[in-house]
């Protein structure tokens, strides 16, 4: 492919404009931009063309006179969520969660993509990895089940293992204290070892002339990982750490809206469950309200991507864009 795309910019004539080069290039190699096509319009229809239906969240809207017929209210909607008495609640369940993931679980990827880089036993180091990717392909509500199951009170396995050692049992899933605790680390078992997956690949691009010079000087694994292979893999991190930042306040649905039940609902309700239980589960579903609480997380995630995607840029060379 690479030399039919020569061929043709060498046999072009001198006097053929850019745009004509261009152009020949498309024409010889469009397999290659048909396949691009495909899913460029699959992203066009789904979700660039869906944002258009925002627009009810500036109108009162009334499913019979349609989304063009509905009357403006401006930005009513945002002004009465922000007025709620679970505008706090909400956003701050929804932040905390999402940071307390992102503090917590962040690092440990990469941890164990470290351990498992070093791991001599080529044998336990494949079962390491079968072990801990394995629950990252377990679905949402069969996850929830074991987790209402491990923790259900007084014969759940750790309420059994705590009254055998003499411990109190806690309540995990019936106190909204405890809801981000088992909801935050049950996540980081799940995905820990999918997350490993792409720190691993970063430490395979790291020059391993770096490490030889470093033996030689006696350097031990510590200092190995902390002056080669942490420097090696950081842009890996910041892409990912800005694209985390980017979803600061989307804590996802599923998960949560299983574990939820009334006792620890003070701690559980999130954007998603608030807007769907406004928008769909209310016996009165008001659309325009759930579409403007929802399109003010997206604008604040938005700017708090960008915000941060541009501190990275002034501490670091790396940046999304």
């Amino acid at each position: 492919m690479g030399q039919r795309r020569t061929e043709t910019s060498s046999t072009l004539p001198a006097t053929t404009t850019p745009r004509r080069v261009q152009w020949s290039k498309v024409v010889v190699n469009w397999e290659l931009y048909l396949f691009v096509l495909v899913p460029l319009i699959w992203l066009l229809l789904f979700m660039y063309v869906p944002m258009v239906g925002n627009v009810i969240a500036f109108k009162k809207f009334v499913p019979i006179k349609g989304m063009l017929g509905s009357d403006w209210v401006g930005f009513d909607h945002f002004v009465r969520f922000m007025n709620s008495f679970n505008f706090k609640n909400v956003m701050w369940n929804t932040f905390y969660i999402n940071a307390y993931q992102l503090v917590a679980g962040f690092p440990v990827p990469i941890v164990l993509a470290l351990a498992l880089h070093y791991c001599p036993a080529l044998g336990y180091k494949k079962t390491v990895q079968m072990v801990t990717y394995a629950p990252h392909f377990i679905s949402t509500v069969v996850m929830v089940g074991i987790i209402l199951k491990v923790l259900q009170v007084r014969i759940g396995l750790v309420s059994v293992a705590l009254a055998k050692l003499g411990i109190p049992e806690p309540p995990f899933l019936g106190s909204p204290d405890w809801f981000a605790h088992v909801y935050v680390w049950t996540g980081i078992w799940q995905n820990m070892g999918w997350g490993t997956i792409i720190f691993l690949a970063a430490l395979a691009g790291v020059d391993i002339e770096l490490h030889e010079a470093a033996r030689v000087d006696g350097a031990t694994i510590w200092q190995r990982v902390w002056h080669i292979d942490l420097p090696g893999i950081m842009p890996t991190v910041i892409i990912l750490l800005i694209l985390q930042s980017g979803q600061m306040l989307n804590v996802g649905f599923e998960k949560i809206f299983l574990m939820q039940n009334p006792l620890n609902i003070r701690g559980s309700e999130v954007v998603e469950t608030y807007v769907y239980k406004i928008g769909l589960a209310s016996a009165t579903p008001n659309f325009s309200y759930a579409a403007a609480i929802n399109l003010f997380r997206n604008v604040i995630a938005f700017f708090l991507l960008v915000g941060v995607n541009r501190f990275s840029r002034r501490v670091s060379e790396t940046s999304l864009w």
